[in-house]
């Protein structure tokens, strides 16, 4: 290892830190489950706590890229930890029903300053074609976040008698990330002219590939937030199982999301990403094509695998290959491609709608399908280097 490749090394640490705080939103899902049997609540309240995470997605992206214009992607990511601090430290200080809600909504905003800062102050560090592999690789990291918060709940209320031990132990973690960063030196771009304005920020998806790209990542999180609503009531429609049991099918996409996460970083490394992204996509289909006609277990939790792996890598190339083709707006680009996560509200709508429509979850995966067939159709815009996707 260079001297180049070791001060790469150093200054990629505190970002993998940061990265895996990122995860932090995630816990929303079983925290959601421990607070509504806590409070005694109905289903339809308790499922405003996921929801406020996404709402935040959609509100802060944009501005988030304009206040990177003014105090830089390093200071912004500091920011974001900042506020995952805050959202860690009320449950400790005071736990109630207001508290948590103020909770989760600092939780959200905090994390959409991340995903809009973090993303593109990685391609600060790496060489731009190592971008899609880095930022895959992030992605990972911040899987295994998601993965902890469940476990890390489990663990504390079978020995401690309280689930929520997780809160210190991810603000422990969100702490030593900010002191990290806040030691890293990154040089960043200066950003010359006046700062954008958000009426700027959305002339941006006037842009062909810049649209296709924000549509795509709609599409690449519809499916997975879709995936996992759907896919526990598929296996109990199809094969009769409890709740309990059909559970296990989130389990299984978020371990092979998560493999794929780790598996794509050193592919997107070596091979075009142009045929990974196909492939990627083909999993998807041939995934689709199982929940609509197996009526097996295996053959039913093959499908749902083959989501979790084919969606996996879906996002870093996605907004990589935005980034790429507009170098100079990185910042405004990269609150258009988070605010896309919003996606996540609206396929379950969606799915919803159409399962209750067909009378069975046939009307749920015909949706995912749809998103599906959408990313086949811009695979074609999809550039193999950095160069290909700066000149498109």
């Amino acid at each position: 290892m260079d001297k180049t490749e070791r001060h790469m090394f150093r200054q990629i640490i505190p970002v993998m830190l940061a990265f895996f705080a990122m995860g932090f939103v995630d816990l929303v899902g079983i925290a959601a489950n421990y607070v509504k049997a806590d409070f005694g609540l109905s289903d339809s309240v308790a499922n405003l706590f996921p929801s406020m995470v996404f709402f935040w997605f959609l509100v802060c992206s944009v501005p988030t890229g304009m206040l990177m214009n003014k105090i830089g992607r390093r200071k912004t990511v500091l920011l974001s930890l900042v506020v995952t601090m805050a959202a860690l430290l009320l449950p400790m200080i005071d736990y109630g029903f207001a508290v948590m809600m103020v909770s989760f909504s600092f939780l959200g905003i905090g994390n959409t300053l991340m995903q809009v800062s973090l993303n593109p102050l990685l391609s600060n560090i790496v060489r731009r074609e190592r971008l899609p592999s880095a930022l895959t690789f992030g992605q990972f990291v911040k899987a295994l976040a998601s993965f902890s918060a469940p476990l890390i709940a489990g663990w504390g209320a079978l020995h401690y008698g309280g689930w929520r031990l997780l809160f210190p132990v991810f603000l422990i973690e969100a702490v030593i990330a900010a002191a990290a960063l806040s030691r890293d030196r990154i040089r960043e771009e200066e950003i010359t002219g006046r700062a954008s304005t958000a009426a700027e920020c959305f002339s941006l998806l006037r842009d062909t590939t810049i649209l296709l790209c924000f549509v795509g990542i709609m599409c690449h999180v519809g499916i997975d937030v879709g995936t996992n609503v759907s896919a526990p009531k598929l296996l109990i429609e199809k094969l009769g199982l409890t709740l309990a049991d059909a559970g296990f099918a989130a389990s299984v996409y978020f371990l092979f999301r998560t493999a794929g996460c780790l598996i794509g970083a050193v592919a997107l490394a070596r091979c075009p990403t142009k045929k990974f992204f196909l492939f990627s996509v083909i999993l998807m289909a041939a995934a689709m094509a199982g929940m609509f006609v197996c009526e097996t277990k295996p053959l039913l939790y093959l499908s749902i695998a083959l989501v979790g792996f084919g969606n996996s890598n879906l996002f870093s190339i996605l907004f990589s290959q935005a980034l790429l083709h507009r170098p100079d707006k990185k910042n405004e680009v990269s609150g258009l491609m988070v605010m896309g996560l919003f996606g996540g509200t609206i396929f379950p709508l969606l799915m919803g709608f159409a399962s209750d429509a067909a009378g069975s979850q046939a009307g749920a995966v015909a949706v995912m399908s749809a998103g599906v067939l959408y990313l086949f159709f811009i695979t074609g815009k999809i550039r193999n280097n950095a160069a290909e996707a700066q000149n498109d």
